[in-house]
């Protein structure tokens, strides 16, 4: 049975993709802050703390392992404007999304002893912007190139690959316009998402790429008269 570490496994889009790896037949243990339902085991770990890390791999004792889905970070990209931002604030983004799939990505490398995968939750935040929103930009930009370099360093035997989710939720009250904007014609849902972390998962020709998953919305044009 294939092994697989999904970190922000109590997030939407973890949440998500730890069910479709378990409804695939996997293994899935969750690194999170908080308790994942489903997943097994649901492993307590700040994924920007070293000694969290390195705590939470001894507690897991698995020996091998096939897939490492770093999906946590912090939550809400406007932060207010830039020149108010602080560096603990600036810190804190970048390291629970960024320094966070660099210490996982470490510790996980040593157990992928055959071929295996690792899959960035990045964001179509690292390819465009809302105003004041330059921390979690970075991070997310920054998890696009760390991919291509780990494809690079790691391969043959580890891929290296992200999604850029765009606007995801799981929430029913949309109105029509929300779901119009986007040319596939609705909003994303964390299973589309998941979808693609079990496809690149099993894709042996496809390394270093950022898939972008929004419905289209980065190829649409908008303007405003």
């Amino acid at each position: 049975m294939k092994r697989a570490i999904v970190t922000g496994g109590a997030g939407l889009i973890g949440g998500g993709i730890i069910h479709r790896l378990l409804k695939a037949g996997w293994d899935v243990a969750s690194f999170d802050l908080n308790a994942s339902p489903g997943a097994n085991p649901s492993i307590i770990c700040d994924v920007s703390d070293e000694r969290s890390v390195a705590a939470a791999f001894n507690k897991l004792q698995w020996d091998t392992l096939d897939l490492l889905v770093n999906c946590a970070g912090r939550k809400g990209a406007h932060m207010g404007s830039v020149d108010t931002l602080s560096l603990a604030e600036w810190r804190g983004m970048i390291d629970s999304h960024l320094t966070g799939a660099f210490l996982m990505t470490r510790a996980a490398v040593p157990l992928i002893k055959g071929h295996g995968a690792i899959i960035n939750i990045a964001s179509t935040r690292a390819y465009m912007s809302e105003a004041n929103t330059e921390a979690y930009a970075a991070a997310k930009g920054g998890l696009v190139a760390l991919t291509h370099a780990l494809a690079v360093s790691l391969g043959p035997n580890i891929r290296c690959n992200a999604i850029a989710p765009g606007w995801i939720t799981a929430a029913r009250d949309l109105s029509p316009e929300d779901h119009k904007q986007h040319p596939a014609g609705r909003v994303g849902r964390p299973g589309d998402i998941a979808n693609a972390v079990l496809y690149l998962a099993e894709a042996e020709f496809i390394t270093g790429e950022t898939i972008t998953i929004d419905g289209g919305m980065t190829r649409k044009m908008i303007y405003t008269e």
